[in-house]
């Protein structure tokens, strides 16, 4: 683990928090193509006013300023500020046995989820590395901890994954980034089109995996997180998925990642076969109370253990 990385980790949880949202106000005030990026996107979902847009600015500094804290704790250690709504979707389709495929958006802290997993049992993520070689080295290393195993998506990651699920454990994907030539097609997201994964449909095609959506809820004043699970019966094909996906953002739009460019054209790409955009009506902003709501209670652990909050 890179030491400027150990380092960072170091920083308390509500401090991280904290600082992350600064930064997260000054790199909406000081980019101007990231503000065009995130309020374009937010406007495409029908959230026109600032209600959103402010939380979603804060909490994407949040987001990057947490990675740190999450990637060098052991992940016993993270759990121990995760809270669960409900473990009945994921403990039925692990009872299935046919493997468990996790989709997560890009929501809250997603990279909590794969430590809450990697703590019960072992899980193989995949993730897109990124084109600096540093940081292509810190990335490996980060999301390489006790109980996970990170592939890219190559061929030979896409054997691993089969590996995993055939064997009966559990495969973790963020299907809303874009994905290259030939592993994806055209889905409407949130009215538009968006190229879109295709791998969620093949692997359960090929293995007969159980799918299962996540979403880790951040908590304010660095208390944690709330894990959500929920069964997903249908095929996950890209339609699919961005259309239950659009549903996860919407319970809680100010923790989505909306300056990521998820209408982007990938190089090699044809645009035949977008369809029409829908102009989506404006949204009612006032969806998040003040605070969070109160506390789930503590619940017992599939496989042992519980998820407890404690003082960082």
């Amino acid at each position: 683990m890179p030491p400027l990385l150990r380092l960072l980790g170091m920083v308390p949880l509500p401090i991280a928090h904290g600082v992350g949202a600064i930064t997260g106000a000054l790199a909406w005030a000081l980019s101007p193509s990231y503000r065009r990026k995130l309020d374009g996107n937010l406007a495409q979902a029908g959230y026109r006013s600032g209600t959103v847009r402010r939380q979603a600015v804060l909490h994407a500094g949040r987001m990057i300023a947490e990675c740190p804290w999450v990637w060098t704790h052991h992940p016993r250690r993270v759990i121990r500020k995760v809270l669960l709504s409900s473990t009945e979707a994921l403990e039925v389709a692990e009872r299935r046995g046919r493997g468990v495929l996790i989709l997560t958006p890009h929501l809250g802290a997603f990279e909590v989820a794969a430590r809450f997993y990697a703590a019960r049992r072992p899980i193989t993520v995949l993730y897109k590395p990124p084109k600096l070689e540093f940081a292509r080295r810190w990335l490996a290393a980060a999301r390489s901890a006790d109980g996970v195993t990170a592939v890219p998506p190559t061929i030979g990651g896409l054997r691993t994954m089969l590996r995993t699920l055939r064997r009966g454990d559990i495969v973790g994907l963020l299907p809303d980034q874009v994905p290259t030539q030939g592993d994806g097609e055209w889905a409407n997201f949130f009215g538009k089109p968006a190229y879109t994964m295709t791998l969620p449909r093949r692997l359960t095609e090929m293995t007969g995996c159980t799918v299962v959506l996540a979403t880790a809820e951040r908590l304010s004043l660095g208390r944690g997180w709330r894990l959500h699970f929920e069964l997903l019966p249908d095929t996950p094909t890209p339609a699919v998925v961005n259309a239950r996906f659009e549903g996860l953002i919407r319970r809680l739009p100010g923790q989505y990642l909306w300056g990521y460019n998820r209408y982007k054209l990938p190089p090699g790409v044809s645009e035949a076969g977008r369809v029409e955009v829908v102009d989506l009506p404006p949204v009612d902003e006032d969806v998040e109370r003040a605070g969070d709501p109160a506390p789930a209670p503590v619940t017992d652990l599939p496989g042992g253990g519980s998820s407890r909050q404690t003082s960082t």
